[in-house]
């Protein structure tokens, strides 16, 4: 009777263990299965063979390109590029200065973005040459090996010039009214546009804005080095002063006003950009404050680059592109009659107004 019982419970005890263990197999195999053979992961993986050859593959639905083998000077920690000028602001954003970057090393990074470039200009009828040497030497210097839209806003098509451009580039042609007389109000015009046009369009077809006057010149390598979510460029005249002497909108009734114990650097306002998002807050920021003056009756001293100005100091940008985007070949000469040693900062000439 003993044994009887003993064996009825070494029974129960191994169906017991053989309930638990069962379902328990059973996931653990379920497991492993879709380990091996489900997993997403695994088959993306799976898909790329450790020889191929492909440049580019689909990885987590991203697109990874196959990077090419690059040789360059190793950076030296203890050396810096340049000692004679301010490479970075306060808020740690790079100010670009010849010799700051490797041109190799950025184009291979970017090409990896797959990215658009937009280059807005805006045109009126007697600014025709103008167009066409901004056009042509941008075809030599700008983003040179990248894909480029020039959006040229004009209320006269007519006066675009043709040209021939390099693969991956395209000339639109927007056309807006013009309703507006005076050129204060034309510059309040060109922020509206871009800020309209930013959401309603660039946004589908480019990574970042690039927006520039009509009236310079490139004359150098100007690339992927300027870009980032949000940049301004120093003004060539004041680069050197205090913010006590920059021409700052003092008036507090104004919506450009900044006080004199405030400010970074004096931002020119031929030359902005960054990512479609942030390049559309500035211009709609901008272009609200300069209605708000407008309404009250005054306008900034410098009108939509006060207007620039002031939204710099309060968002700081990303990066600050030297004077050597936007120099001046008659403030140049000045300088040189008054001893001023121009090249002493500036190593290269990128860009030229042609004013």
């Amino acid at each position: 009777m003993a044994q009887q019982v003993r064996t009825f419970s070494e029974n129960s005890k191994f169906h017991l263990l053989h309930q638990v263990n069962f379902p328990l197999s059973v996931a653990l195999v379920l497991a492993f299965f879709y380990y091996c053979y489900l997993n997403p992961r695994n088959q993306m993986l799976g898909s790329i063979s450790p020889g191929t050859s492909k440049a580019v593959s689909k990885i987590y639905g991203q697109q990874s390109r196959k990077l090419s083998r690059m040789v360059y000077r190793q950076p030296q920690v203890l050396t810096p590029a340049r000692k004679d000028v301010l490479v970075v602001t306060p808020w740690l954003a790079p100010i670009i200065w010849e010799g700051t970057f490797n041109t190799d090393i950025l184009n291979e990074q970017f090409s990896l973005q797959n990215a658009t470039v937009g280059l807005t200009v805006f045109l009126t009828e007697q600014e025709t040459l103008y167009l066409n040497v901004f056009l042509q030497s941008a075809e030599m210097y700008f983003m040179v090996g990248h894909r480029v839209n020039y959006y040229i806003f004009t209320d006269k098509p007519e006066y675009v010039p043709y040209l021939n451009i390099q693969k991956g580039r395209q000339i639109i042609i927007l056309e807006v009214e013009s309703y507006y007389d005076h050129w204060q109000d034309i510059s309040m015009q060109h922020m509206e546009m871009i800020s309209n046009f930013s959401q309603q369009r660039f946004h589908q077809e480019v990574d970042y804005l690039v927006c520039a006057d009509v009236h310079m010149r490139f004359s150098d390598h100007v690339g992927v080095e300027i870009l980032s979510s949000l940049f301004g460029t120093l003004h060539l005249r004041y680069y050197r002063l205090n913010r006590t002497d920059f021409p700052y909108e003092r008036r507090p009734q104004s919506q450009a006003h900044i006080p004199e114990d405030e400010g970074d650097f004096y931002y020119a306002g031929a030359l902005f950009g960054g990512s479609v998002p942030e390049v559309y807050k500035l211009t709609k920021a901008c272009h609200e404050a300069m209605m708000v003056d407008q309404a009250n009756h005054i306008e900034a001293i410098w009108h939509d680059e006060s207007h620039l100005n002031k939204y710099l100091l309060y968002h700081k940008p990303s990066k600050v592109l030297s004077p050597e985007y936007m120099c001046n070949n008659t403030l140049k000469k000045i300088w040189d009659h008054q001893g001023v040693d121009f090249s002493s900062n500036i190593k290269r000439i990128r860009i030229v107004t042609t004013e």
